[in-house]
C-alpha cells in the first residue's frame, strides 16, 4: 500500500505547503523564532501522512523558511522571506509624536496590515503649502497629515486640489468637516482637534488671592489678574508667542468684525472694530508689568516656562497640555480664553489625506481608515491630552485610572463650539493673511507707528506665502 494514500487525503502535498508557506510569508502568522505545529499536529491537520508532512517541511526548508531542530521542533528562521510589501510615504509634522503618539499608531497598523510598510517624511512647521504641493505633485508622500490652515492655503491657490476627495463619515463633529471641504467635497479626513484656550496655574492663583479664571473673563480681567500675579525675576502673569499663527489671530476673530475688500480691492478698516483688537494684541505683549521679554522661539518655550512655574497663565492648545501630561508636580486647569467684543476662540483641525498622484491608493485608504477608526481615536483620547475627532472617543468619560496631568475641566472645549472660528473667518486670502502677520510683527516690536500700520493694512497684497504655518 503506498504510505502516502495519494488518492484519499483530503490536501495534497502542495496545499499543505503553500499553506504554509503562506503563512509564514504573507500573513506573518508565524514570525522568525516560532515554532511550526509539531508533525503531529500537521498530520492531523492536513489529513496527510508522516512521510508527506516531513516531505512537506523539507521543501519548505529547502526554500530557506524553517530549519528542523532535532528532538525541538520546527522554526521559522531569521532569514525567512519577507512578503512583498508596499511602501507607503507618510508625510507628517514632528508634533504628531507628542499629540497622537503617531509611531505607535502606525506599529500597531503595520502588524495588522504586514503588507504595508509606513516610511514617514517629517514636514517642519517651516514648510509652507507651496513646498508641500510640491512633494504631493512629485509623489513624494502617498498621505499627508495637514493641519487646516495648510488645507486652506492650498485649496484657495490651487485650480486642481492635488488630494483625493473622502467620503464623510458618521460620528466625526460635523464642524472639523468644514474644516477641510472646498465647494462641498470633503479632502482631508479630520484626526484631532483644538481650541485656543487658557491655561493657569492654581498654586499661582491660590497664593495671590486670585480667582480662578471662568467664561466671563474680559481681556481687562485677564490684564488686572495678570498684574497681580507677576512676580519679578520669578513668574509671569500672562504669556504667549506672539507671532504664532494659533494666537494672535484670536484678538482679530474676537472684533466680529472681518477684512472687507471695498471695489478698489483696499481693505478698509474705518468703522469696524479691529485696529482696536490690534492695539489690544500690542499692549498686552509689551506690558512688562506681567508680559515677558522673552525671546522664545514657539509656543513650545512658552509652555516651559508655565510647565516651570515662570508663567502663570499662557494661551494655549489642547495638544499642547500634552507638554503637562508627565508634570506630576504642576497643578494647573483650563478656561476659555478672554475676550473683548464677542467670545470667540481659533479652531485649529489636523487630519489626513491622500495624494491624488500616489500610487499607493489603496493601501493609503487603509491608513485613513485605521487612524479615523473608533479604536484609533480612542487611543488617542486614552493615552493623551489631545482630542480626537470622533465625538464618542472625544467625549468619553475619563477613567479613574487616568495616570495623565489632565485638567478637570478638560471638557470645557463643549462649552465653547458655539464660539468657534477658523483662519477664513477673518475674511483674508491666505496670502494677505501672511502679510498681516508681518505687519504685525513690525507693530507689536515698534517699528511701525499705528498709522503706517492702518495705510499697509489697507494695501494688503497678494504675494507668495512667506509665513510659517502655526505650531500648536
Amino acid at each position: 500500500m503506498n504510505s502516502t494514500r495519494s488518492n484519499e487525503k483530503p490536501f495534497r502535498l502542495t496545499d499543505m505547503t503553500k499553506q504554509l508557506r503562506d503563512d509564514i510569508v504573507l500573513r506573518g502568522k508565524y514570525a522568525p523564532g516560532e515554532f511550526l505545529p509539531s508533525e503531529l499536529a500537521l498530520v492531523g491537520q492536513f489529513g496527510l501522512s508522516n512521510k508527506t508532512v516531513r516531505k512537506g517541511l523539507d521543501q519548505l526548508a529547502a526554500e530557506g523558511l524553517i530549519e528542523k531542530i532535532p528532538r525541538v521542533g520546527t522554526r521559522v528562521i531569521a532569514g525567512a522571506a519577507k512578503p512583498d510589501t508596499v511602501t507607503l510615504r507618510l508625510g507628517s509634522m514632528h508634533s504628531l509624536e507628542r499629540d497622537m503618539l503617531l509611531s505607535q499608531l502606525i506599529a500597531e497598523f503595520e502588524a495588522a496590515n504586514p503588507d504595508i510598510r509606513i516610511e514617514t517624511v517629517k514636514f517642519h512647521s517651516d514648510y509652507y503649502a507651496g513646498a508641500i504641493e510640491a512633494h504631493l505633485n512629485a509623489g513624494l508622500v502617498d498621505a499627508l497629515m495637514i493641519n487646516d490652515e495648510l488645507f486652506w492655503q492650498i485649496s484657495e491657490n490651487s485650480r486642481d486640489i492635488p488630494l483625493e476627495p473622502q467620503v464623510v463619515r458618521e460620528g466625526t463633529y460635523s464642524f472639523l468637516n468644514e474644516s477641510f471641504s472646498c465647494k462641498r467635497t470633503l479632502y482631508v479626513r479630520p484626526l484631532v482637534f483644538t481650541p485656543v484656550i487658557l491655561a493657569y496655574n492654581k498654586d499661582h492663583f491660590r497664593e495671590a488671592g486670585v480667582p480662578e479664571p471662568d467664561g466671563s473673563w474680559t481681556w481687562d480681567d485677564a490684564i488686572r489678574h495678570a498684574i497681580r500675579l507677576s512676580m519679578p525675576g520669578k513668574r509671569y502673569g500672562l504669556c504667549f508667542y506672539p507671532l504664532s499663527n494659533n494666537r494672535w489671530p484670536v484678538f482679530l476673530l474676537q472684533s466680529g468684525d472681518t477684512f472687507a475688500a471695498d471695489n478698489s480691492g483696499r481693505f478698509r478698516l474705518e468703522g469696524t472694530k479691529l485696529p482696536d483688537s490690534i492695539r489690544l494684541y500690542k499692549s498686552i505683549i509689551r506690558n512688562r508689568d506681567f508680559f515677558p521679554d522673552h525671546l522664545a522661539e514657539s509656543s513650545r518655550d512658552i509652555a516651559a516656562l508655565f510647565r516651570k512655574g515662570h508663567a502663570s497663565m499662557i494661551m494655549t492648545t489642547y495638544n499642547s497640555l500634552n507638554d503637562f501630561a508627565t508634570a506630576s508636580g504642576l497643578h494647573y486647569d483650563i478656561s476659555a480664553v478672554p475676550y473683548r467684543g464677542e467670545a470667540r476662540t481659533l479652531l485649529t483641525t489636523i487630519g489626513i489625506s491622500v495624494n491624488k498622484r500616489s500610487g499607493n491608493k489603496e493601501a493609503a485608504g487603509r491608513l485613513v481608515d485605521f487612524l479615523a477608526s473608533e479604536h484609533a481615536q480612542r487611543f488617542i483620547r486614552k493615552r493623551t491630552l489631545t482630542l480626537p475627532a470622533m465625538r464618542k472617543a472625544a467625549d468619553h468619560p475619563i477613567s479613574e485610572d487616568d495616570s495623565l496631568n489632565r485638567p478637570s475641566r478638560f471638557h470645557l472645549y463643549r462649552n465653547i463650539v458655539p464660539g468657534y472660528r477658523r483662519y477664513r473667518d477673518l475674511g483674508l486670502p491666505p496670502e494677505s493673511f501672511l502679510a498681516l502677520r508681518e505687519l504685525l510683527k513690525l507693530y507689536g516690536s515698534g517699528l511701525i507707528e499705528e498709522q503706517s500700520l492702518s495705510d499697509q493694512l489697507a494695501e494688503l497684497a497678494s504675494g507668495p506665502a512667506s509665513a510659517e504655518s502655526g505650531d500648536v
